[in-house]
């Protein structure tokens, strides 16, 4: 099963290790990355494989959220199902 991370919010140094971070401690996988910053803003797409997840998604949800609050960023997790539904014209 794969989900997808966003994560958006003013650049500064240790973003991308921050989420990596979480994500390793939680057993999920990163099957690929982009990201980019245009001016100062920094904003990244992370394709996870999440079938090895150690913890329930729920909470994974609330840990990215919780650094992204800490870090000033927007960070969300969808399953990709859920995402590319939204994502469809």
């Amino acid at each position: 099963m794969r989900a997808i991370v966003t994560v958006i919010g003013k650049d500064k140094v240790g973003i991308i290790a921050a989420i990596s971070n979480i994500l390793a401690n939680c057993n999920v996988n990163i099957l690929d990355i982009s990201q980019t910053t245009m001016q100062d803003v920094f904003t990244m797409i992370m394709l996870v494989d999440i079938s090895a997840m150690c913890v329930p998604f729920s909470e994974l949800s609330e840990q990215l959220e919780k650094k992204g609050v800490e870090l000033g960023l927007s960070v969300k997790i969808q399953h990709e199902d859920i995402f590319n539904s939204m994502h469809q014209i």
